[in-house]
């Protein structure tokens, strides 16, 4: 029972269904198998008393007349003239008013004048039950469990005058063959009907599973992680089911979409508190490296002019000057006045990737176009897509295309950076934009994190999607007339 109990539906119901039609099967066929055996035994009692009828009429006349041999031709013409099918009885016997045997169709067995009581417990019984007939029944049916027999008793009776009574018997065994013939053509019916509503019941069971089952293996996968609505497939329907299905399929997009929404305010904090500290940082390395520049610029016109100090001078010059261009990099300064963006800023950026293009053999394609200016800082915009262009053609696999798409929308202006190569993994996506990441293992990780910030301050958004089928794709949406100050 246990073991049933935590079987899947998909296995409970149909089996289920094939018990429930297996014990319709056995019930209907031994309804109808009793209803064919009394429909049997119905036909020999009305045979026996058609038959017992027409004998006693016709042993009214020997007996008036004390005709033994008459009554034994009468008696003995059903026995001589039987069939091995028909329903015939085995031995026919005349019996007188005070149950003696007056004439039989085995005189041997049953002679003459012998006391029914006296030929065994049986014949003692049936004169018993003989007994108690009324003289004007037209005939009874009497059936002992300890006989081997079926005996039916008709009265023979003339002007209302009991002159004996007609007992035919016959064999039990006479109901066998035909009784088996009708188990058989049943047993038959039976499986033929089997063979054709087991497999409709297991089909139309596995049906009825299958909601259930999905519904389970979808819950199932509810954990740490939402699935995703590929991986649920659920029933749709009104019934019960289906509205389960229904409410669950929302439950997990208002699941997915709490999740996004706090990677997004995790990934934001993250940034914004990596950007304190960098700023920070920053801070506390300009004040010293101010100095020392200021000093060097101070010695270099007013020192003296020694060679040792003139080759390591400008050495460490440079190796300053490096140090600030990388600070600055890191406080990415946004509030730049700059003229609105307009058509040629989007050319000059095609002439300055013409190099990296032809570089790496690959071909950059400009979709869309500005056909007026627009309200956004220009150097800010222009140095986010030189930042996602340079990533996007150095990814790109040599022979295929960069494609940049610029759309200008009724409050914002669209742009997608989409290029065909070896797609951004998934452990680094979530981590896309922080500082010394980056799309690649190999770069520095700083132009990502600074066209995130440039994006930001321009209270825009960026996504990324990156995958084999359809490569990788950077959406930078911003706002019209909304800059921050």
């Amino acid at each position: 029972m246990l073991l049933f109990r935590d079987l899947s539906f998909r296995h409970k119901i149909p089996l289920r269904a094939i018990v429930l039609v297996l014990l319709t099967a056995v019930v209907l066929t031994a309804a109808n198998i009793t209803r064919e055996y009394d429909q049997l035994r119905s036909d020999l009692l009305d045979n026996a008393q058609s038959l017992g009828r027409v004998l006693a009429a016709a042993l009214i006349t020997p007996m008036l007349h004390d005709d033994l041999w008459r009554a034994y031709e009468v008696i003995r013409m059903p026995v001589e003239t039987q069939t091995q099918s028909s329903l015939v009885a085995e031995l026919l016997m005349v019996l007188d008013p005070q149950l003696r045997i007056y004439v039989s169709t085995d005189p041997r067995t049953h002679p003459v004048l012998a006391e029914l009581d006296e030929l065994g417990p049986v014949f003692a019984r049936l004169a018993d039950e003989i007994s108690t007939l009324p003289p004007t029944v037209h005939g009874r049916a009497l059936e002992l469990s300890e006989a081997e027999d079926f005996f039916v008793a008709m009265p023979i009776v003339f002007d209302g005058v009991p002159l004996g009574t007609l007992l035919m018997a016959y064999p039990k065994s006479i109901f066998e063959p035909r009784f088996q013939a009708i188990v058989n053509r049943a047993a038959l019916v039976t499986l033929l009907v089997l063979l054709v509503l087991l497999p409709i019941s297991a089909y139309w069971g596995r049906r009825m599973a299958d909601p259930l089952v999905q519904l389970a293996d979808c819950m199932g996968k509810v954990g740490d992680t939402i699935p995703p609505e590929s991986e649920c497939r659920l029933y749709e329907s009104r019934d019960e089911i289906g509205r389960a299905g229904t409410q669950l399929r929302q439950m997990l997009g208002a699941l997915r979409e709490k999740q996004a929404l706090e990677q997004q305010v995790i990934a934001s904090e993250r940034l914004a508190a990596i950007g304190r500290i960098t700023a920070g940082i920053a801070h506390e390395i300009n004040n010293p490296l101010g100095g020392m520049l200021n000093a060097i610029s101070t010695y270099k016109k007013h020192g003296q002019a020694e060679l040792a100090t003139t080759r390591t001078l400008p050495l460490l010059e440079r190796g300053l000057l490096q140090i600030r261009d990388t600070v600055a990099a890191l406080l990415v300064e946004a509030k730049v006045k700059s003229h609105p963006l307009t058509a040629q800023d989007i050319a000059d950026l095609d002439t300055l990737l013409h190099p990296h293009v032809a570089h790496k053999r690959i071909q950059l394609v400009w979709e869309g176009e500005l056909t007026r200016d627009v309200p956004l800082p220009s150097t800010q915009v222009r140095q986010i897509l030189l930042n996602l262009l340079l990533n996007a053609v150095e990814a790109a696999d040599s022979g295929t295309e960069v494609v940049c798409r610029t759309e200008l929308l009724q409050e914002h202006l669209l742009v997608k950076v989409s290029n065909q190569g070896e797609p951004i993994p998934a452990d680094r996506l979530t981590h896309l934009f922080e500082p010394f990441v980056g799309a690649k293992p190999e770069g520095h990780g700083l132009g990502l994190w600074v066209t995130y910030q440039l994006v930001t301050q321009l209270g825009g958004a960026i996504d990324v999607k990156s995958d084999a089928s359809n490569g990788t794709i950077f959406s930078v949406r911003l706002p019209i007339g909304d800059q921050k100050e």
